[in-house]
Parts: C-alpha cells; structure tokens; sequence
C-alpha cells in the first residue's frame, strides 16, 4: 500500500464508522487503512472505540472470542472493564502512551495523528473521556474535520452517516457500506444523491478494499511474476 505522503495528496477521506465494524472482524483492515494514510479523519460514537478497545485488550467484541466467534465467561463486563481502564487513565491518547492500548483503529489514530470525534448519546455505556456528550459541539467537530473532505466512506452506522450526509456540501463523494439496503436508500432519499451505496458485510468490504489496494499500488515488475 502506498506511503502516508503519497495517499494524502490525492485528497481527503473522511471515514464514518460504526462497532459492526469491529464486530465483523473490519478492525484490522481499517486500522491498516488509517496506518498506511488513507484515511485523515475519523468520525464515530462511543461504541466503535470501546469495542474496538475491547477487541485490543481482551480479544472480544461484545463477549465474542474474535478468534473462535463464540461468546467467553464473563464477556458481557469486558467493554465496561475497558471504559473504566481507560477512564483511570483520562483518555484514550494516554493510555496508548503509557502502554495500555497496543493495537487498534484508536490506537492507529492516536499514533498516526488522525483526528477523531466521537459523538455521545444518551444510550452509551461509561462514556469514554474521549466521546462528546454535549451534541452541539460534537457537531461543531464533525464539520471541523469534514473541512475539505473529497469522499466520505460510511460504514455500518445508519445514525452517523445520514447525519453526516446531511451536512456535507455539495461535491463530495460518499460511498455508504452496509448489511441493511434500507440504509442506503434512507441515505439518498434525504438528500445525499452523491453517495454509492454497496449492500455488504463491512467487514468482508474492508478485506477486499484492503486487498484492491495492494494490487494497485504494487510495483509493476512483481504484478507480472505473480
């Protein structure tokens, strides 16, 4: 895959995402994405970064083993064990540098310097110190890292990405990738008739699109002795 300073010129992308991300197994493959500079902002909720936390430290996403797909004893305390963790250490960022967090679309942002916000809801769980809870301002961030965006990849998160959708100018492609066609038809009858929608597992999409990729940036010479 390319280099950081090679893909950032080619524009901006914007990445919404959803916890299916992690629960369908895409966290490695989006973690790479953000690794490898394709992606320069990422835009979310509170339940993506705890499970994808959880997935980090305990190997599970909602109690399931990632590994073996089956629930683990005790599995439904891990992602409150993983808020409380990072609360002791004041956020997300701190405890990566201290050690914590080793792995991870969080942990890929905080290392690669790829801002993030997490927008907060009255449902979450904890929240993490990191996730706005006042929803004006977390809207406010939202724009701030949407500023001169050129495509926006919506995945798995209907509520994020029409809100998203909603306040993109004119211009910027949107490609919105989920499991639910009802989705993808919500996005473009509200008004996002620039978006491709693509009915998938999330995380099937991320291992192709991880994969495209490589084939696309390998040198010409080892394309032919394949």
């Amino acid at each position: 895959m390319g280099t950081s300073q090679n893909s950032r010129s080619r524009g901006k992308v914007a990445v919404t995402a959803g916890p299916v991300v992690i629960h369908t197994g895409g966290a490695q493959h989006l973690s790479r994405l953000i690794r490898e500079g394709y992606v320069h902002a990422l835009l979310g909720g509170n339940a993506i970064a705890v499970h994808d936390i959880e997935q980090a430290m305990m190997g599970t996403s909602l109690g399931v083993d990632m590994q073996r797909g089956v629930p683990v004893r005790g599995g439904h305390r891990h992602h409150l064990k993983v808020i409380n963790t990072v609360r002791r250490y004041g956020s997300i960022a701190k405890a990566v540098e201290q050690g914590i967090i080793t792995k991870g679309v969080m942990y890929e942002c905080v290392k690669n310097n790829v801002p993030f916000c997490l927008a907060g809801s009255i449902r979450d769980d904890g929240p993490l110190p990191d996730t706005e809870m006042d929803l004006v301002k977390a809207q406010t961030e939202y724009a701030r890292l949407l500023q001169g965006t050129e495509m926006i990849l919506m995945l798995s998160s209907m509520l994020h990405s029409i809100g998203v959708g909603n306040m993109t100018p004119a211009g910027v492609k949107m490609v919105c990738v989920d499991i639910n066609p009802a989705v993808v038809t919500k996005l473009s009858d509200r008004g996002s008739v620039e978006s491709i929608g693509i009915v998938t597992d999330v995380g099937l999409f991320l291992s192709l699109l991880v994969q495209q990729l490589d084939k696309l940036t390998r040198p010409y010479h080892l394309i032919q002795t394949v």
